[in-house]
């Protein structure tokens, strides 16, 4: 019977994996919460698949699998997987692509029309017993009058282009990736990463972990940034300089912050960013929605069936061919 372990899941329950897999002849072993790598090799070394959500799948895991012929990553990004000891035994590393992008764009204009609007200090205010505008006057803003800058232009901030353009603002993407010509069918303009850094009154990131990007949001991009400007975070934590969010925030050369991701992850209980009224936090939640999490658990399920049925393995993002 082959085995499928499941390093660690956030979910009440593996019903739908187990309904999945169960029927076609798999045995599920899974943990609930993460563990250290040393504890996780011992979990994998005769895995035939593993699920993964946000375990450290690295080097010395990866070297511990002697059977594994395929990891699946519950989610869009994998850098908690090591790709290229992955791709060096021959297994390929997939994720599920299409997951959570109209929850993760909805969030991201929520966030920004949280900081536009003050929704968070006036709600506060009017629930003290106030009636009155709890914020200075130049705070509230109109979107239409603002830049907002868009880093990383996939699925997901390319929704986010579509969505802000009712609300008639100057929209900038930054993506090496993407055409021009596919980001002004999203009615925005591309431009140098530099040129978005000091234009934007508002950024706004959407690119993955890579070691390109980790701390890309630093001193030095934060002192380029405009006065007063705001960043908003629904992608990963480690894009941003912790240290220097908070001294930009600090200092006043950041307006605001709207995360939903942090470098750690949880963010510790005393991080004095926790208690700034001008920031919007939220628990790493923006990619939930009930339909959402079952596309992604269902994929997943599916995506260790074939490649494991021998119909080949798909969303392959470390290079493997599909088929062995």
């Amino acid at each position: 019977m082959p085995k499928v372990v499941v390093t660690d899941y956030t979910f009440d329950s593996l019903d739908l994996e187990t309904e999945i897999l169960q029927p076609l002849g798999y045995e599920i072993v899974a943990w609930k919460e993460k563990r250290p790598p040393a504890e996780l090799a011992n979990l994998v070394a005769d895995a035939d698949a593993v699920i993964t959500q946000f375990a450290p799948v690295n080097a010395e895991v990866i070297a511990a699998m002697t059977k594994a012929r395929v990891i699946v990553r519950y989610g869009i990004g994998v850098d908690n997987v090591d790709l290229e000891a992955a791709r060096a035994k021959g297994i390929p590393v997939c994720n599920v692509p299409d997951y959570c992008i109209d929850e993760v764009a909805d969030q991201t204009l929520a966030f920004i029309l949280g900081l536009t609007r003050q929704i968070v200090p006036n709600t506060q205010a009017f629930a003290a017993g106030g009636w009155r505008l709890a914020v200075p006057l130049a705070s509230m803003k109109a979107l239409r009058d603002q830049t907002v800058g868009v880093i990383g232009c996939g699925r997901i901030g390319r929704e986010v282009l579509h969505r802000l353009l009712p609300f008639k603002c100057r929209t900038l993407a930054f993506d090496p990736m993407v055409s021009a010509e596919d980001i002004e069918h999203c009615g925005a303009t591309l431009v140098t990463l530099d040129q978005l850094i000091g234009e934007s009154d508002i950024v706004t990131l959407h690119c993955p972990s890579t070691p390109k990007t980790r701390r890309m949001m630093n001193r030095d991009v934060f002192g380029r940034m405009k006065q007063g400007a705001a960043l908003v975070n629904v992608a990963r934590g480690d894009l941003v300089d912790p240290a220097a969010l908070r001294e930009a925030l600090e200092s006043g050369q950041l307006g605001a912050a709207a995360l939903d991701v942090f470098d750690p992850e949880p963010i510790p209980a005393d991080d004095p960013i926790r208690k700034r009224d001008n920031v919007l936090l939220s628990a790493h939640i923006a990619s939930t929605s009930v339909k959402a999490v079952r596309r992604l658990r269902e994929t997943a399920a599916r995506l260790v069936d074939r490649a494991l049925s021998g119909a080949g393995a798909m969303n392959v993002v470390n290079g493997v061919p599909a088929v062995p």
